[in-house]
């Protein structure tokens, strides 16, 4: 039922997107806000409580609705998964913005380009050279594509199998967005938060991401050039701050052939660490530079890694539907 429920979920959404600015994404702010004026004093302790409430909560509120609809009725509990589905997973959540900006490109205008990547991305984009603006779109496109539909795919198929519903989905969900949250009110709107919080929800995210991220990885380098993925995972995933990001761009990059990563910026952009999170410098490299090897990112490179995310989506949908196969077979 969860690969029905997924499709049905994906065709829905490309039918009917939700808009830009629209109310889940303003009640998960409004839900997390409330959570941290309510149960967060500042000290540790509080943290792990606010986290709990704002993350744990929903989504064990998810599994009994499911559980209780599932008891009475499989369909409605089918509708319910694809309802759930449709609010957390999707292409269209983010694809305005890549859409909005390789249109831009394409017609020559940079400055309408960075200024919609600073509004997507919250950082500085003003003085971004061309090359260094295709870098940090197909980074943060990627990143973006793993978020939104493949963590989300993997919690939803690895909770659906043990009778959960969509509790994965909502899990993921929310553990995606609390630490986006807490990151954005302490670094973008420079308000005082309680730094344990903000920590915590970083670091019990990047466990919770830790195998999703690996098996986004592993699906572009099946569905891409898979030897130079590979390398480039085992190679340059160190050029990256967090482990996560790091597997995944570094796959991506070595499947499609492109150089992603680095530093600083060429140019005149002397703090990458304003536009992107840089890596510790540990990672080595056999050419010596300090981005992954391929060629310098162009504008054909945003159509190849489309197709690269596409195919690696119809990859494992395939997958889940063999397994549901042999589960009835057997």
């Amino acid at each position: 039922m969860s690969f029905v429920a997924v499709l049905f979920a994906l065709l829905l959404e490309q039918i009917k997107p939700l808009p830009r600015n629209n109310v889940v994404h303003y009640s998960l702010a409004s839900w997390v806000g409330w959570t941290g004026r309510n149960f967060d004093a500042g000290k540790p302790q509080h943290a792990k409580v606010v986290w709990v409430v704002t993350v744990i909560a929903p989504a064990l509120a998810a599994a009994l609705v499911y559980i209780a609809i599932a008891h009475y009725n499989t369909i409605a509990a089918l509708v319910f998964d694809i309802a759930i589905l449709y609010l957390t997973l999707g292409f269209r959540q983010f694809s305005h913005y890549f859409t909005d900006i390789r249109t831009a490109l394409e017609s020559g205008d940079e400055p309408e380009a960075r200024r919609l990547l600073a509004e997507w991305r919250h950082l500085d984009a003003s003085e971004l050279p061309r090359t260094e603006l295709l870098r940090h779109m197909i980074e943060h496109s990627l990143l973006a594509a793993h978020r939104h539909v493949f963590g989300v795919f993997f919690s939803f198929v690895v909770f659906s199998a043990v009778g959960l519903g969509p509790a994965g989905a909502v899990l993921y969900r929310m553990a995606e967005f609390a630490s986006r949250y807490w990151a954005f009110r302490s670094k973008s709107l420079d308000m005082p938060i309680n730094e344990n919080l903000m920590a915590l929800s970083q670091r019990l995210f990047s466990l919770i991401d830790h195998i999703p991220a690996r098996l986004t990885a592993f699906g572009f380098a099946v569905v891409g050039n898979f030897q130079d993925a590979i390398d480039g995972w085992k190679r340059d995933a160190g050029l990256w701050k967090h482990a996560n990001e790091g597997i995944i761009l570094a796959a991506a990059a070595g499947a499609v052939g492109v150089q992603l990563g680095g530093g600083t910026a060429p140019g005149i952009t002397p703090d990458r660490s304003k536009t992107f999170s840089s890596g510790d410098g540990t990672a080595t490299f056999e050419s010596g530079g300090s981005t992954t090897q391929g060629m310098p990112p162009q504008l054909a490179h945003l159509g190849i890694v489309v197709g690269l995310v596409w195919r690696s989506v119809v990859l494992w949908m395939l997958l889940v539907a063999l397994l549901k196969l042999a589960n009835l077979l057997s």
